[in-house]
């Protein structure tokens, strides 16, 4: 299968003060198309940030990074953008929500910042609404949603650009372990049944089962594949 992800000899480092702090450690790590990736390791071992610089969120110290064959490192700053709106989708932990718009405002926005026209995507925005199970809910602001719901409208917002990348940073994390659940199986069919490539970072043992495959890193370093 066609690579989506590539990196190569990934370090990571933050400078405390006179104190050089090592996150990550050479890391090699291929990801192909369709896979389900789930990233596992103990606080501190560098998962969210190795999340983070696949998603040009953070820039690595050393080494290189391929996301569909684009080297992040030569990107300038609005091309990193560009990447991040139409080739990745992300999803946190806490949703990332805009308070004050309502389910379908907030799946919408990366379009508007794209400088789509939202009249574009209606009927795409009904099917990602039943894909999610939100279809009575679209003009709910997120205070009026569980979170589980929550997690529902960032995951549409994700998808609604039709990415070839979905980055996921503890996505049950804040969520009860039925709801959990739901929002697993929910990953798990979007990637069998849309072919989503879907890269998820988890302390859950059960989370992160879903995958088609685990990684494990401990100090810096992949100790599993």
């Amino acid at each position: 299968m066609e690579k989506i992800v590539e990196c190569n000899k990934i370090c990571k480092n933050f400078q405390m003060g006179e104190v050089t702090i090592d996150v990550l450690k050479g890391i090699d790590l291929t990801i192909k198309k369709g896979e389900f990736v789930s990233i596992m390791g103990p606080s501190g071992s560098g998962k969210s940030t190795l999340l983070y610089l696949i998603g040009g969120l953070d820039k690595a110290t050393d080494g290189t990074i391929l996301v569909n064959n684009k080297e992040l490192s030569v990107m300038k700053d609005k091309e990193q953008s560009i990447l991040r709106r139409r080739d990745i989708g992300f999803v946190f932990q806490f949703y990332n929500l805009i308070p004050n718009l309502n389910v379908e405002e907030n799946i919408l926005l990366p379009i508007l910042l794209d400088g789509g026209k939202l009249k574009d995507y209606k009927e795409k925005l009904d099917k990602i609404l039943e894909v999610v199970g939100l279809k009575d809910r679209r003009t709910h602001k997120p205070r009026e949603l569980s979170g589980g719901q929550q997690q529902r409208v960032a995951i549409a917002r994700a998808l609604i650009n039709e990415p070839d990348l979905i980055l996921a940073d503890e996505p049950i994390g804040n969520l009860d372990s039925k709801t959990g659940t739901e929002i697993m199986e929910l990953f798990k069919k979007i990637n069998r049944e849309q072919g989503k490539t879907i890269v998820q970072v988890t302390h859950s043992r059960e989370a992160a089962e879903y995958g088609t495959r685990i990684v494990n890193l401990l100090d810096g370093k992949v100790v599993e594949t």
